[in-house]
């Protein structure tokens, strides 16, 4: 399921050409040069190139505090802060005075630390929380008293999430999870910790930096965005064709419970914004019929995207998928009990997601929950609106089939924008649209929350969101643009990405008609544009070719008195 960490030493060998680099500073109260490695080899298999500053161990507070440090010198794009619970624990033994107060103490230093950070660079931090040590001074007594070192250490971790919730450049590494789950004897060697300073054991290294490449991942736009679901024996038991609608196993009995569970564990992924599609061979009425008419289904037909049922194989059904979504493959999970079908997809289209899952359906749960697949760095309200989203796309594709010509279907759109600069209210799904675009995105630069705060109050920034909608429904916050001022003649396209969900609707004529508007309203001469390749984004390549820049220095230029609006078949919400 995991590498082990000889295999990711092993990793480091291979040529990283063409793979992203990172800078990420690692700064521990332990030994942390395994950690380093596993780090490294997980990157790889990831899609990316760590370069990484290890301070010596014990030096985070100096490595922090001193503006000419190492850690500043080296700008990292993230920051990893591993404080270990045995360092926590000997700090407790020496505050006897003030342990009421050593939880908002250790709180405060690490808010002071961040602020500090921030203050001088823009890394995004990742700060480790604290598994649990029962030193049993007070037995099970502890949760009962304030004071010891079990009821300080839980509130530290609470505090610390209520922490995360308000900075939005801080992102926590559960390591008290990743115990959960295999054990403190798995995680941690106290043999190896006396004689080496370290205190993740060699095991559990491949997934504590697994789970610190998720985040990282998911803050770089790659994370998994589609979960397809194979039906038979994995979203409910027995096969639906041949035992019928009565017999099928879900509910709260016997293994039904477990598929019960499962589809509640999917039904909570989609209400987050993870997109559900169907992948079954069966006749699609009887494939569609428990969900419609089963009282014990958790999932039902407005859960799902895109649901797809026929005696096709299951590789060139999840193209279809793909195509309909227009998402990457890459950004998909297949989950199947058949491992023929398994394998046949892992063959036949090797960037989607397919987990090995057991054969007792008892374990789906379970080994899923360890492989953490669903790793997301953001979240807001438009999430849940998703699969709407997606269903009403595929009632505009039907409609499209019924027309002879593109204008007509547009104008029979009836497509309206709402243009606005970035607000409060928008700055989430804006910076979320940073973190999840990856095709329609120009320079592929990333925001948090915060850094989206300081483009609006920027006097050499110029911001604006579009939504759209039609008659068919609301597709929401759908593109974002930031203009950052060169000088009193130029206006540089720092950012312009776009929902790929509209595309080839007139979308990108008519934001560049509002880029330009702007751009004379506030005087400029000329919009300077500028495409950064990556692996995802070829679609934009020729964008500004395509739309009337010319070419000068790598860069791309619009001469604003010369450009005359594109009509489009989309207007201006008043």
């Amino acid at each position: 399921m995991h590498p082990t960490f000889s295999e990711l030493k092993k990793v480091l060998k291979q040529n990283t050409e063409g793979l992203k680099k990172i800078r990420v500073a690692l700064l521990g109260d332990t030994a942390t040069q395994f950690l380093n490695v596993a780090l490294k080899g997980t990157a790889i298999n990831s899609g990316f190139e760590l370069e990484i500053f290890e301070a010596d161990f014990g030096q985070i507070s100096r490595q922090v505090l001193d503006p000419t440090s190492e850690f500043y010198e080296f700008e990292a794009d993230y920051a990893i802060i591993f404080e270990s619970s045995h360092k926590l624990l000997s700090s407790y033994y020496k505050q006897y005075d003030s342990q009421l107060s050593f939880a908002e103490n250790k709180i405060h230093y690490i808010e002071e630390m961040y602020q500090t950070i921030q203050s001088r660079i823009k890394s995004r931090i990742l700060f480790c929380n604290f598994p649990g040590i029962d030193n049993q001074v007070f037995g099970n007594f502890s949760h009962k008293v304030e004071s010891s070192f079990v009821f300080q250490q839980q509130k530290i971790n609470y505090l610390l999430s209520e922490l995360a919730l308000k900075k939005e450049n801080l992102f926590i590494v559960d390591l008290v999870s990743i115990q959960n789950k295999w054990g403190r004897n798995a995680m941690f060697s106290p043999n190896i910790y006396i004689n080496t300073e370290m205190v993740l054991s060699l095991d559990i290294l491949p997934i504590v930096a697994q789970d610190m490449m998720g985040i990282i991942s998911s803050l770089e736009g790659k994370f998994k965005k589609c979960l397809i679901l194979d039906l038979d024996n994995t979203t409910w038991g027995g096969i639906i064709g041949d035992d019928g609608l009565e017999n099928i196993q879900i509910g709260s009995l016997g293994i039904g419970k477990a598929f019960s569970e499962f589809q509640y564990w999917a039904k909570a992924l989609q209400k987050r914004g993870v997109i559900l599609a169907i992948c079954s061979k069966n006749d699609e009425d009887k494939a569609k019929e428990p969900f419609e008419k089963h009282p014990e289904m958790v999932l039902k037909m407005e859960d799902i995207a895109v649901f797809v049922a026929n005696w096709e194989n299951k590789a060139d059904n999840i193209r279809k998928i793909q195509n309909i979504l227009n998402i990457g493959l890459d950004s998909m999970v297949f989950l199947d009990d058949n491992p023929f079908e398994r394998n046949l997809v892992r063959e036949n289209l090797p960037e989607v997601c397919v987990p090995e899952l057991p054969e007792d359906p008892a374990d789906y749960l379970e080994y899923i929950y360890g492989l953490n697949l669903f790793e997301t760095a953001s979240f807001s309200e438009n999430d849940a609106e998703r699969t709407k989203q997606y269903q009403i796309e595929a009632e505009r594709n039907v409609a499209f089939e019924s027309f002879t010509n593109v204008e007509d279907f547009l104008k029979n759109l009836e497509m309206i924008s709402d243009v606005e600069a970035f607000s409060n209210f928008s700055k989430p799904r804006v910076s979320q649209l940073t973190q999840r675009s990856n095709q329609f995105n120009l320079r592929t630069v990333r925001f948090t929350e915060q850094e989206i705060d300081e483009v609006m109050k920027s006097e050499n920034h110029f911001s604006l969101s579009f939504t759209l909608n039609d008659r068919y429904g609301e597709n929401g916050l759908i593109c974002a643009v930031i203009l950052e001022k060169i000088d009193e003649k130029s206006l540089f396209i720092n950012t312009w990405l776009m929902s790929c969900r509209v595309l080839k609707r007139g979308m990108e004529n008519f934001t560049l008609n509002k880029i330009v508007e702007l751009a004379k309203k506030n005087g400029f001469e000329q919009i300077i544009g500028e495409y950064l390749p990556t692996a995802k984004n070829q679609m934009v390549e020729n964008h500004y070719e395509k739309l009337g820049f010319t070419v000068d220095e790598n860069n791309w230029k619009l001469t604003v008195e010369n450009f005359e609006p594109t009509e489009v078949y989309i207007t201006t919400k008043n």
